[in-house]
């Protein structure tokens, strides 16, 4: 039975459909899992066993009547991120203004997995409202990186993160404003993706137009995670800036030829970050594997001249609008870092705003026409190693303070302003065996692009595959 917490989900759902193993199965050894190895972790922070294995005997009834057509993760259990809408199950964004809040409906990302047939198991832990790449709250306390329990497990899908790696589930949902995706998958050692905007669309969803925030998967290989893709993503009336494409339209294959790509290597974003020595030292090896990979790569970055600039200020607008009324109310139940983020949001004029639109504008053609040069992108996910789980953050990065807590996220962040979708994937550890992930980022709308490179890169190396000892 614990072999099945270790197999990817898309073997799971293989091995239902052939009726070599039951979902309720699957279901129970991943609620034993969870029980076994989450206390130390902190990981799933509720959890509807129960509930789960009603549905996995569902759906054993309807694998053995062959009534209708199988779903691609018919079986398959999954926890959510705790700021998705769960109906019928706890939402709290890591907020005590939301500890009990029960939706009533799921809210779409939710809904298309469950069409799909995955089971519900329970939420994985956040900061409050998603702010920050550091996974606590005064809810449920802090994720642990199982690699290391002392460290932070990165954010805002921290949870989510440290769960693929202890075997809790083998799949998950998450987002990303500024590296929430990405930097814990890189803190954790799975995979994490960061599609383009609008791939997977979001209802409800106050700022349908903004290109910021993005839902997406998360998982142990990049075959599961384009899987999950293929489930998320796809046009919705409701969203009105959701690209055309179907799911299966950037399902794979994965396998491809890399000969003569173009490959651009910004090991710090062409000067703009600070990253640590050992993060470095790990990642240096990562353009000679592309390179055996047949690709052509050199250092070269685009020019983010107003990235850091355009992303704060919209950011900080967008945090205004959905929070500024209830953190006004309830100042108390806001750190003083969100606090800060809101009231920057409440002075900013029209005239900040618009010159924030036009930096992102001219950023979004200067990557564009970069991409007509290069193929692929490759930078550090996160500037730092998983840094002690005490910390509010890195107050300095290789020797430059970094006094405010977006600071030490910028090398994803700056990404985010480009439009570009970019994925995390395992790239090796530090001497003290914390783990290290790769940014690889590509064109726009090139989602496919990146997963395929990612996929040749795991292939490779195979860090993915070394399993924390927490969860053995």
């Amino acid at each position: 039975m614990s072999e099945l917490c270790w197999a990817d989900a898309g073997e799971l759902a293989r091995l239902i459909r052939d009726g070599e193993a039951s979902a309720r199965e699957v279901v129970q050894a991943h609620l034993d899992q969870v029980e076994r190895v989450n206390p130390a972790v902190n990981a799933v922070v509720t959890l509807v066993a129960e509930r789960a294995l009603e549905e996995a005997d569902e759906a054993d009834k309807r694998w053995s009547a062959r009534a209708e057509p199988l779903g691609p993760l018919h079986g398959v259990p999954i926890a959510h991120k705790d700021t998705h809408d769960t109906g019928g199950i706890r939402t709290t964004y890591g907020s005590p203004l939301l500890a009990d809040n029960v939706p009533e409906t799921d809210e779409l990302v939710i809904e298309r997995l469950r069409q799909a047939g995955a089971i519900t198991i329970g939420k994985t832990n956040v900061p409050v409202f998603a702010a920050g790449s550091h996974t606590v709250n005064p809810v449920f306390g802090a994720t642990r990186n199982p690699y290391d329990l002392n460290r932070s497990a990165g954010g805002s899908s921290g949870g989510a993160a440290a769960a693929l790696a202890c075997g809790m589930h083998p799949l998950a949902d998450g987002s990303d404003l500024g590296g929430s995706l990405r930097n814990p998958g890189s803190f954790c050692n799975v995979v994490g993706l960061r599609p383009s905007p609008g791939r997977v669309p979001k209802w409800p969803d106050p700022l349908p137009w903004s290109p910021l925030g993005v839902q997406g998967p998360m998982a142990r290989t990049v075959a599961d995670v384009t899987l999950g893709l293929s489930v998320m993503a796809g046009p919705d009336p409701r969203a009105p800036s959701a690209l055309y494409q179907r799911g299966s339209d950037v399902a794979g294959p994965l396998a491809a030829d890399l000969t003569g790509l173009r490959v651009a290597w910004a090991p710090d974003l062409g000067g703009r970050v600070p990253v640590d020595p050992e993060v470095s030292e790990v990642l240096a090896a990562a353009p000679a594997v592309f390179a055996e990979l047949g690709c052509e790569v050199e250092p070269a970055c685009p020019d983010l001249t107003g990235a850091d600039d355009a992303f704060r200020t919209l950011r900080a607008w967008m945090f205004e609008l959905a929070h500024g009324e209830q953190a006004a109310a309830h100042p108390e139940a806001y750190s003083p870092q969100l606090l800060e983020n809101i009231e920057h949001g409440r002075r900013l004029s029209g005239a900040d705003v618009a010159r924030a639109e036009a930096e992102h504008t001219a950023i979004y053609h200067r990557v564009r026409e970069f991409f007509t040069e290069y193929d692929l992108l490759l930078a550090p996910v996160s500037q730092v190693p998983p840094f002690p789980v005490e910390w509010d953050w890195p107050t300095e990065v290789a020797g430059r303070p970094t006094p405010h807590y977006l600071d030490w996220m910028a090398s994803s962040y700056l990404i985010t302003i480009t439009g570009c979708p970019a994925v995390s994937v395992p790239a090796g550890f530090t001497p003290g065996g914390l783990p290290i992930g790769l940014q690889i980022v590509g064109p726009h709308q090139g989602d496919l692009a990146i997963l395929r490179a990612g996929h040749a890169f795991e292939q490779a190396t195979r860090y993915g595959e070394r399993r924390p000892s927490v969860a053995r």
